[in-house]
């Protein structure tokens, strides 16, 4: 399909889904008080596509989970991305930050992304800080026109260009969750 066509096929949807999250839960309480955030609303409203995964986090897993959201605090970016960031990490990861593998290493990817350096995602003393290594993907992530519309990992893949491209939105669940946890904590 045509790119442009494809795009703005994208932006009405994301038009029409943005207006029906918006608009149904304030028609559904009109006339009454809601003490709910509206970024966090955003947050929960989608629903994942397809089969969702879980996994029991450790200490060293959580903590990766907050330096992803602290990176992503930092960087000004809204809940959204700290969601796109986790799945993607849970995905490539486990959220465990991974140091080189040997023979069982996809190339040269390390830390919670799977970056490589031979990619130009900086140095293995980069990528495996959480910090830096979030801070890259996001900036790859605000570079994708209209990422805080789509589907959640057709936003990853377009940063990470992996050789499963939908195995990202099993996590969305998870990473909403995390997120909802942690990002006021």
């Amino acid at each position: 399909m045509n790119t442009i066509i494809r795009k703005s096929m994208l932006s009405v949807a994301g038009l029409a889904f943005a207006g029906g999250v918006f608009a149904g839960p304030i028609a559904a309480h009109a006339g009454t008080s809601v003490d709910a955030k509206p970024a966090a609303v955003a947050v929960q409203a989608a629903k994942p596509q397809g089969d969702q995964s879980h996994i029991t986090l450790n200490d060293e897993q959580t903590a990766n989970v907050k330096a992803i959201i602290a990176a992503t605090k930092k960087a000004g970016l809204p809940e959204r991305a700290a969601v796109i960031s986790i799945a993607t990490s849970l995905q490539e990861s486990k959220l465990e930050n991974l140091g080189h593998l040997g023979d069982a290493n996809d190339h040269d990817s390390l830390g919670l992304f799977q970056q490589r350096p031979t990619s130009g995602w900086g140095t293995p003393e980069q990528i495996t800080d959480p910090a830096y290594s979030t801070t890259a993907f996001l900036k790859g992530l605000k570079q994708v026109d209209g990422w805080q519309d789509m589907p959640l990992t057709e936003a990853a893949q377009t940063v990470q260009v992996s050789a499963y491209p939908d195995a990202y939105a099993q996590w969305e669940q998870q990473a909403t969750d995390l997120v909802a946890q942690h990002w006021n904590s």
